[in-house]
């Protein structure tokens, strides 16, 4: 068979587009297959199908790799562009997403809309020489909830949640133009968002065994023990068991009338510990400047670990040991309330992006190894005869009564459940402490109002006692509005429901994630006069007999139904108690009498973006800050 080629005026082997003809002729006189220099480098030339077949599979990993060149070292983003990438696992991973991202592109609405059982759906593409966008029609009669828009490919509203403004104020923005209901895709997932009272009421009473699962998720497979931490647990036997437990043996009013010495004690060290503070760095004008937050944090925490594993936070060691697992503490409340692109899309978690994961497995390492160290003593004190009854703390009971579990062993099972009564004690408590002394700070009437009560009631000459905190009414009233306002997890713990269910008429498919916004719930108009206003007095009139425990559904930041915090009582108790001795024992002020800034900073909990710096000084004679 004759090939016949235009003519051409080079005649050279030079990188033409008629550099074929020469090679072709050279196969011609030396056979197909054959070596030329190209300067320093040697290159192999392959010309008959044979040997692309053998270079192409026999040798395939061997020719694998691509030759490096000036041109992709600056077009590529130095090899960067995988296509010219040398073979290795950066070429690997990147090739690996490209497919997938590509079938994604075509399938992605087909797959979240097939969720729904029963659904028929038809998919298809418009001709060529129309739009080449997907089309759907839904043969489904039942009524979905409606999707809010600014939906990104692939990738759904994943891009909104990702940034750094907190999850609840966007969302919040989103019911403000979609309304209180309606649907977002984070990736592959599908979640409702409910901004009123009445939808959560509806989810949490009507539908609240079908919400009554967790969906899972990485920082809880990771952080939460493959999801042993009871409160991130799916629905079902360990869940309602180990529920159980922490309530009878911890967590019941029986068993937190018993605490209250430690309670109280715990108080008493933490307000001699401020005062010493200020006795050994006070100023000129006999004030110093505490970061407060930092202290409620400590606080309450002395408060849990003394119940829970019977140790303070100085039995953690030095200040570095025990401010690294300080700071793990609240990295795990961080992580827990990222949006993970990973989560959306479960076969990207190779990839690790923004590297999460390997910072959830640092702090899971940090908080396992101090469990763990804790763990092991309770077992040799119990070995050696040394364990006292009276000493019985909540790791003790733990250890007499449990066995291994279906899922876990009993050692796991203790140190999940005892890290997470420990985490959900400490940051959530302190945070509400923050935003009411923070609240307080900005609204100067209130605090000289709440520290006039104490006076009344409790005098100048003794501390605060949890007897002396159903005389207090106002100071529950700012507790309710700091609730209220900023209730320490503005986003509830998300929900899955696991049946269809409707909801407001719509209907949910099984499978979909729960997200309640108690922030737009809390801050609705229609039950709330001045809304976004401090204003406590709202508890003592129009609104005195709303309650937090999970009964008035405009007002629940512990959220309700058979999910809601089991630790609701203790949490009051101990932030009624602490606020109350703070606002008792010391005039608290902003340096230069200046606002608070009140912003809000992202993560499960609702911690105030900066520090809250506060001027104290004693009001009360020395004797009362002594140790008895």
């Amino acid at each position: 068979m004759a090939y016949y080629w235009p003519p051409s005026p080079i005649q050279s082997a030079t990188p033409t587009p008629y550099y074929l003809r020469l090679l072709f002729k050279r196969a011609g006189n030396y056979g197909p297959i054959f070596t030329i220099k190209l300067g320093l480098s040697q290159a192999v030339i392959v010309s008959n199908r044979e040997l692309a077949k053998e270079c192409l599979s026999t040798n395939d990993k061997v020719f694998a790799t691509r030759p490096k060149s000036i041109a992709f070292e600056i077009l590529g983003y130095n090899y960067a562009v995988f296509g010219f990438s040398p073979y290795g696992s950066y070429w690997h991973h990147i090739r690996k997403l490209a497919t997938v991202l590509q079938v994604l592109l075509v399938a992605i609405n087909f797959k979240l809309a097939s969720v729904s059982k029963g659904a028929l759906f038809q998919f298809g593409f418009q001709s060529p020489n129309q739009r080449s966008t997907p089309t759907w029609r839904c043969t489904n009669k039942k009524k979905a909830a409606p999707e809010a828009g600014n939906s990104w490919p692939v990738l759904g509203h994943l891009h909104l949640l990702a940034g750094r403004q907190p999850a609840h104020l966007t969302l919040s923005a989103m019911a403000d133009k979609y309304g209180p209901i309606f649907t977002i895709k984070l990736g592959v997932r599908r979640a409702l968002v409910v901004s009123s009272w009445e939808t959560a009421k509806e989810c949490l009473t009507t539908n609240d065994k079908a919400f009554a699962t967790r969906p899972k998720n990485i920082s809880m497979e990771v952080l939460g023990y493959n999801h042993a931490m009871f409160g991130f647990a799916p629905y079902g036997p360990y869940w309602r068991n180990m529920r159980k437990i922490t309530t009878l043996e911890l967590l019941s009013n029986h068993r937190l009338d018993m605490l209250k010495h430690v309670r109280e004690s715990e108080m008493k060290v933490s307000l001699q510990e401020l005062y010493q503070l200020w006795k050994e760095n006070k100023n000129s004008s006999d004030k110093v400047l505490v970061e407060m937050d930092k202290w409620f944090r400590d606080a309450t925490a002395n408060v849990i670990l003394k119940m829970i594993v019977g140790k303070r936070i100085s039995s953690l060691g030095n200040d570095a040991e025990s401010g690294r697992w300080k700071k793990a503490l609240k990295e795990f409340f961080e992580l827990s309330g990222k949006f993970l692109v990973a989560d959306a899309f479960p076969f990207l978690r190779w990839l690790d992006i923004g590297g999460d994961e390997r910072l959830m497995k640092k702090v899971k390492k940090v908080l396992n190894e101090v469990a763990e160290e804790w763990l092991q003593e309770h077992k040799q004190k119990r070995a050696s005869g040394e364990f006292r009854d009276e000493e019985e703390d909540f790791m003790d009971v733990m250890l007499s009564i449990l066995t291994d579990a279906k899922e876990y062993d009993a050692d796991t099972i203790n140190k999940a459940t005892c890290l997470i009564l420990i985490l959900a004690a400490t940051d959530p408590t302190a945070v509400t402490l923050t935003w009411c002394l923070a609240l307080l700070l900005n609204n100067r009437d209130a605090l000289k109002k709440a520290q006039q009560e104490i006076d009344i009631h409790i005098g100048k000459d003794k501390p605060v006692e949890e007897n002396d905190i159903k005389n207090l009414v106002y100071l529950q009233a700012i507790i309710k509005e700091t609730l209220r306002l900023h209730p320490a997890g503005p986003l509830a713990v998300p929900h899955e429901s696991m049946e269809n269910c409707t909801v407001n008429g719509y209907h949910i498919p099984a499978g979909t994630e729960l997200l309640i916004n108690l922030y737009k719930i809390h801050r609705d108009s229609r039950v709330w006069s001045d809304p976004y206003k401090f204003q406590p007095e709202r508890f003592l009139t129009t609104h005195k007999n709303f309650d937090v425990r999970g009964q008035n559904f405009e007002l629940i930041p512990f959220s309700s139904g058979r999910r809601m915090c089991p630790g609701v009582s203790f949490a009051l108790q101990v932030v009624q108690l602490t606020l109350a001795n703070l606002l008792h024992g010391f005039d608290l002020a902003t340096p230069f009498d200046e606002p608070v800034d009140m912003r809000e900073a992202a993560g499960l909990s609702n911690f105030k973006a900066t520090p809250l710096e506060v001027s104290i000084s004693p009001r009360l004679p020395n004797s009362c800050y002594e140790l008895k």
